[in-house]
């Protein structure tokens, strides 16, 4: 049986690790030295040579030879996911004890530390806190925000960095023609794109690929693509292209014939974040789907997540700031009588004759094109949790401005969240007044009657209520 090449091409010697030289320089000084730690914790990501340093970090401090086939009764490897008990750890406080076999120290690797219990994170510390002069503990974990801070301060931190892609493609380079594996720059990029700052994932998806090679032809990105189950560069860039341009339609499409080939929608997904992400400079509008985009692999069902984040992404944006936000706050000084007397005043405004230059002008929108029962009829038909907080509020048609009393803040809040903002402007599409633009107020809804608005006005606050209305409805317990 072969042997998998990223074990087969595990490092051996500090010289020998790849995009680590913060670490393994600080390493190999310290051996010189003979500055030995009695404990060493290894964070990072998975992949990037946290186990293979601590075991050769455990063969330079005994002095014996790396040989992964030999069993040494010096260094003991332990798994925290499955021994993550305090009996575990009560044991190993035993054993600790015993003297080394045939090395001046007895080396203790836990790998996944940040998998033990809080019970067995006390009885290590204790160990921690005083172990025996013959022994030396090294940690690793993927998680450190998951390891008790007691624990953390008894060791010697070495945080690993995720591998640069230059750094992968030029490893995977030497194992390729080590191995004799005839594979393009390009794919070797996008293999070492998708191991995502992990050697190991690079190494491994190198091995899956590596049986498309026939000795003639070198494996290409294209085939790299099919091998992972990438969705095509084109593609992506065609969805991209769709979004810039707000073209639903063709992103329903591509979507449709995506999973008809049997694409993965989270691998599309994480394909359209990377590439989005690469483009947000140039485009800040693409930040809202990136963050949309990582939700899809928490859905149940994530295709129709995708074409949701998707779909929603290319209708026509809100507008770029909020009406309410973009008018200044006016400070109103008047005392109570004068208030009521201006509310009893009609004043007719007069519209300018002209719009300034720079400032574009809104479509006349007639009230009559406007219904507020039918916007709540199609709301309450199709996003449900919208409508709970939409019917609440009192609508104003002011020209091409639907004015939204929302009564608190709390529901203007709602209203302007990512999450309802774009539902509500698409409903406003979908019952043909997609021109307004819609203002939240966080507050009542001001009278109609002028006579109401003396009397709201002297008694501090108040909302108008249509007796009429509220006989109609019926009677609850």
């Amino acid at each position: 049986m072969s042997r998998a090449l990223y074990r087969k091409y595990r490092s051996k010697s500090l010289d020998e690790v790849v995009g680590q030289r913060h670490i393994t320089d600080v390493l190999t000084k310290a051996l010189e030295s003979g500055r030995i730690s009695h404990a060493y914790l290894f964070t990072g990501p998975r992949g990037v040579g946290k186990t293979s340093v601590a075991r050769i970090l455990a063969h330079a401090i005994t002095q014996l030879p790396y040989d992964e086939a030999a069993t040494n009764l010096d260094i003991i490897e332990i798994d925290a996911a499955s021994n993550n008990g305090v009996e575990d750890v009560r044991n190993l406080r035993e054993k600790v004890q015993i003297a080394p076999v045939s090395a001046s120290k007895k080396i203790y690797i836990i790998d996944e530390v940040h998998m033990l219990s809080k019970p067995a994170f006390n009885a290590l510390l204790k160990t921690l806190e005083e172990p025996p002069a013959h022994v030396v503990f090294i940690l690793a974990t993927t998680d450190l925000d998951k390891l008790p801070a007691t624990i953390v301060s008894r060791t010697q931190r070495y945080g690993f960095r995720a591998i640069e892609p230059s750094d992968a493609v030029v490893h995977l380079k030497k194992i390729a023609k080590s191995e004799k594996i005839k594979i393009d720059d390009e794919a070797l990029a996008l293999i070492a794109d998708r191991a995502d700052g992990s050697f190991r994932d690079g190494i491994s998806l190198l091995d899956q690929v590596a049986g498309l090679a026939d000795g003639k032809k070198s494996i290409s990105a294209s085939d790299v693509e099919l091998a992972l189950g990438l969705a095509p560069k084109s593609l992506i860039s065609d969805i991209i292209t769709y979004l810039k341009n707000l073209d639903t339609e063709a992103i329903v499409n591509s979507l449709t014939n995506a999973r008809s080939q049997g694409l993965s929608p989270l691998t599309l997904a994480s394909q359209l974040a990377q590439s989005l992400t690469e483009l947000s400079t140039e485009h800040p509008e693409f930040f809202d789907v990136i963050d949309q985009l990582l939700d899809v692999n928490r859905s149940s069902q994530p295709h129709l997540k995708l074409l949701s984040v998707l779909g929603r992404a290319s209708h026509n944006p809100k507008p770029s700031k909020n009406v309410a936000l973009s008018s200044p706050v006016k400070e109103v000084s008047a005392t109570i009588a004068s208030l009521a007397k201006q509310a009893t005043r009609k004043k007719p405004v007069d519209p300018p004759d002209e719009v300034p230059i720079g400032i574009k002008e809104l479509p006349a929108v007639e009230p009559a094109d406007f219904d507020w029962d039918k916007l709540l009829d199609y709301v309450k038909e199709n996003f449900v949790a919208l409508y709970s907080v939409l019917n609440k509020c009192k609508p104003e048609l002011d020209g091409a401005i639907l004015k939204l009393y929302t009564g608190n803040a709390f529901y203007k809040k709602k209203l302007d969240d990512s999450k309802y903002s774009p539902l509500l402007y698409q409903s406003l599409q979908q019952i043909g007044c997609a021109d307004l633009a819609i203002e939240t107020i966080p507050r009542v809804a001001p009278p109609k009657s002028s006579q109401a608005a003396s009397v709201v006005a002297i008694m501090g606050g108040g909302e108008e209520v249509n007796l009429e209305a509220e006989a109609t409805k019926p009677a609850t317990a």
